[in-house]
């Protein structure tokens, strides 16, 4: 089962690497008996300071239940940095506040996702800043695997080094592209390619996409990222890395990658990478045999 916490929901401790922070994690999840292994990362990139939030989360109230969850605020210096902490701060309190008994995994990603928002938006109107932040989130249970995203920070799920689905970033280009308008969405791919129309804290209508699968197989992986780290790969290429390498060895590849890429213009960087694996087969002890005539 996934260890639990000593004071119900917390961020996993992240330890100290040279590239950035990376902080791995290993555990299982039944039934079905599938090893879990993932590990976070992040990187301050070519900016002043760090806006991105990162995080895993256990709670002995929910054994066998993990939820990742990246956050790439915006808005100033000061306003990025405290939308994206309160997104984990959100996500934090109410994993751990959740019924054992509740199911409804959906409504709590949603929740955070309000309830993150409402608090964004009031810090700002006490404030001359516009604080915003993406969210890409994750809970994996058992054999379930809900997700939910708002903003460009992307989910990613790859099997047999495959990207089989990917979000679809909430941006002015993409939704162009939704409705048809394919030249408008390739000028605005290059013009306005990170104008969200939907983040945690901004004034219009929130847009919260949520999926889910039970279909989950050994080998399957997980990517949440933000821009910092997508915008310098295909999907090709993050499928194959995953497929090969363990959760903590491709989140340093692929924060190297991107930041060799970057030429010394990157943004921050942050991900989450969670896999499946097959279980770890215990040997069976066996009592020898007693010969009764001795």
């Amino acid at each position: 089962m996934l260890a639990g916490c000593r004071n119900g929901a917390r961020p996993w401790p992240i330890l100290s690497d040279t590239l950035g922070r990376v902080s791995p994690y290993h555990s299982a999840v039944s039934p079905p008996q599938l090893k879990v292994s993932a590990a976070i990362a992040d990187h301050l990139g070519d900016r002043s300071e760090q806006q991105d939030r990162v995080a895993l989360l256990t709670s002995e109230r929910h054994p066998g239940t993990l939820l990742a969850i990246v956050a790439d605020g915006m808005g100033g210096r000061t306003g990025g940095r405290l939308a994206a902490d309160q997104v984990i701060t959100t996500a934090t309190s109410l994993f751990k506040e959740l019924s054992a008994k509740d199911t409804s995994l959906p409504d709590l990603l949603r929740q955070i996702a309000s309830e993150a928002h409402t608090v964004i938006r009031l810090s700002a109107l006490s404030s001359e800043k516009e604080p915003h932040s993406t969210m890409a989130a994750l809970i994996v249970k058992r054999g379930q695997a809900i997700w939910a995203h708002t903003g460009d920070s992307r989910v990613y799920l790859c099997r047999g080094g495959h990207v089989i689905h990917r979000t679809v970033d909430h941006t002015v280009a993409s939704q162009l592209s939704a409705e048809g308008r394919h030249e408008e969405a390739e000028i605005a791919a290059q013009r306005y390619k990170n104008v969200l129309f939907s983040a945690l804290g901004i004034k219009h209508d929130l847009k919260i996409e949520i999926e889910e699968t039970v279909d989950l197989r050994v080998g399957d992986c997980f990517l949440l990222a933000s821009d910092g780290l997508w915008a310098y790969f295909e999907d090709a290429e993050i499928a194959s890395m995953l497929d090969r390498l363990p959760p903590r060895d491709a989140s340093k590849q692929l924060v190297n990658l991107a930041r060799e890429r970057a030429e010394g213009r990157g943004d921050n960087i942050s991900l989450a990478i969670v896999k499946l694996d097959a279980p770890v087969e215990v040997p069976k002890f066996t009592l020898p045999e007693i010969d009764g005539n001795h």
